[in-house]
């Protein structure tokens, strides 16, 4: 049975290279795992006064969540660590006391920029962030990706063949993951 990945891109731009990085893992994914791309940009700042009546984008949000097997996070790095947006969908989503949709599901992080390191910092400040969620993050292998245009194609495949092997390890690994931890 196929399983149902959660995706979470933490950038919201249009351009944004993650979300091609997704698009380019999802394809990889195919059947093995099924990506539900989560939307995060409409999501209010975090306030505990709304619990009152929550809005509906919340409550999409955490039932989707709730629905997936794992979460995959695809992420840039802001200011050496993670982007806000992230932040503020982690609050809602472990939020009220004891109804976490992030409890115990088997969770990988990875990025991408033009930059050496790939997003590397900022996977790093992932990592603790999800494991202080109470998933079960994947800590190896790692990957971070520096944007090369040219190995990637406008419909999500990876045309450089190191580069696609290297992240069909990575989504492989991580249905492996899956299994085991779901």
């Amino acid at each position: 049975m196929t399983k149902t990945v959660a995706v979470l891109v933490g950038s919201i731009r249009e351009g944004s290279l993650n979300r091609k990085l997704a698009q380019a893992l999802e394809k990889l994914a195919e059947g093995k795992l099924k990506f539900d791309h989560v939307r995060i940009d409409d999501l209010p700042f975090y306030n505990e006064d709304l619990w009152q009546d929550p809005p509906a984008a919340v409550s999409r949000f955490k039932d989707q969540v709730a629905g997936a097997d794992a979460i995959l996070i695809v992420s840039p790095e802001y200011n050496r660590t993670y982007p806000g947006i992230l932040a503020n969908a982690f609050e809602w989503g472990s939020r009220p006391s004891g109804k976490s949709v992030w409890a115990r599901k088997p969770t990988a992080v990875t990025g991408t920029s033009p930059g050496a390191i790939g997003s590397a910092v900022g996977q790093a400040h992932l990592r603790g962030a999800v494991l202080n969620l109470a998933t079960v993050p994947m800590h190896a292998p790692e990957a971070y990706i520096q944007w090369k245009p040219e190995n990637f194609a406008d419909d999500g495949s990876v045309t450089d063949e190191s580069t696609r092997n290297f992240l069909q390890a990575y989504v492989d690994a991580f249905a492996k993951w899956i299994d085991k931890h779901q």
